[in-house]
């Protein structure tokens, strides 16, 4: 059991969980480091007193509107650190539910985006005074250069403060998935007859999940300490086969019916596996997004793989959910464009950009009947590639 408590305790994020009645249970040890407290002062309602005050209010509602939804949601505040300061934090939560889909838990994930809303802040108070220095002709051609000068520098930090809050909406799947499956092998093995077997299973999807936020994190290491990613050769349906392993307990709860059809012989493509893995994963829960206010018919959908002509591959995932308005559909890939209430607008903006670094190209289409489909095509490789 140490060891798994030991495995939370050590997720980059402040992870907690709370009963179905809302009573916060417990903290790991980065939330405790962060905010100076202990478990004891945190259970129940206690977590309420790092919570900015003027963010407070919010927060409360929208964690009673999340409980009285019983679905997944988010939420931005900021927390108190141990030494008096406040940074911003998107709190996600993920409900935990039985066989009869009853929620047993609740689990949360907050991450630090302060430096992301502080580049956004400081950008778009440039690009204000800018535009009215210029509009009041009071600039020389020199001072616009200057300010040409900083507006690029801010939005290449805004970028990346982009890149890194999609990062960790990536890794919080994953991370999701080990606060799930730990507490899933705790009770197995707490029981009277503890099941080894299902203990042994959801401590190997532990491994597995955890190896997959590493390799995430290595991913945005290389790519910021400017090492190439040594491109590798992906089979796409492998690839599409590990997605779907990794969402399938988030796509049962959602009362998905997905349907997978894998070309044979598998498809090959060059490149970094785990980032078009991102994609795949985006575009998956993004489907599965669209299907959530259903009601009328099953909520079905499908993911495809086949070559193209002209020595290319195909993945194609489609639904059955609320469609997509054809005026509008390029906006969906532009930065912080979102059609959901809780969405930051950075997983398809990020996802066309891995997928056109891989020489290949994302698109999206409104379906005949109800629903949209999204795709993206990359060159085909070979064996000896």
């Amino acid at each position: 059991m140490g060891n798994f408590k030991a495995i939370i305790d050590t997720i980059p994020a402040l992870a907690w969980s709370a009963r179905p009645d809302g009573f916060a249970d417990f903290f790991n040890q980065h939330y405790l480091d962060y905010v100076g407290l202990t478990q004891a002062q945190l259970k129940d309602h206690g977590w309420q007193v790092v919570v900015h005050r003027d963010d407070l209010p919010s927060a409360v509602t929208t964690w009673q509107r999340i409980m009285a939804s019983e679905t997944s949601g988010q939420a931005e505040a900021r927390l108190r650190r141990f030494d008096g300061e406040y940074r911003s934090f998107l709190i996600r939560v993920n409900p935990l539910r039985d066989q009869a889909g009853r929620i047993m838990k609740w689990y949360g994930i907050n991450t630090d985006i302060d430096d992301r809303k502080r580049a956004e802040d400081e950008l778009r108070r440039k690009y204000i005074g800018a535009i009215q220095d210029v509009n009041e002709r009071r600039l020389s051609e020199e001072a616009l250069g200057e300010v040409r000068s900083e507006l690029a520098y801010m939005t290449r930090v805004a970028s990346l403060g982009a890149l890194t809050a999609s990062i960790a909406h990536e890794v919080n799947q994953p991370l999701s998935g080990i606060i799930t499956n730990a507490n899933t092998c705790l009770r197995m093995l707490a029981s009277e007859s503890p099941n080894l077997d299902g203990a042994r299973e959801t401590a190997r999807r532990t491994i597995r999940d955890g190896n997959r936020a590493a390799e995430v994190i290595a991913r945005l290491r290389a790519h910021f300490t400017k090492k190439d990613v040594a491109a590798e050769l992906v089979d796409l349906n492998e690839a599409t086969r590990e997605v779907i392993a990794l969402s399938a307990s988030e796509l049962q709860r959602a009362r998905v019916i997905l349907r997978a059809e894998l070309t044979e012989p598998p498809p090959l493509v060059v490149g970094d596996r785990v980032q078009l893995q991102q994609v795949i994963l985006n575009l998956l829960l993004n489907a599965s997004a669209a299907l959530h206010d259903v009601n009328d018919r099953p909520r079905h959908l499908s993911i495809r793989t086949e070559c193209e002509e002209g020595e290319r591959v195909r993945l194609t995932v489609r639904d059955a959910g609320i469609g997509l308005d054809a005026q509008t559909i390029e906006r969906l890939f532009e930065a912080f464009h979102t059609t959901k209430a809780n969405g930051m607008g950075l997983g398809l903006s990020v996802s066309r950009s891995i997928v056109e670094s891989h020489r290949g190209r994302l698109w999206a289409e409104p379906n005949d009947g109800p629903g949209a489909t999204f795709a993206f095509s990359l060159p085909r490789a070979s064996r000896n590639s």
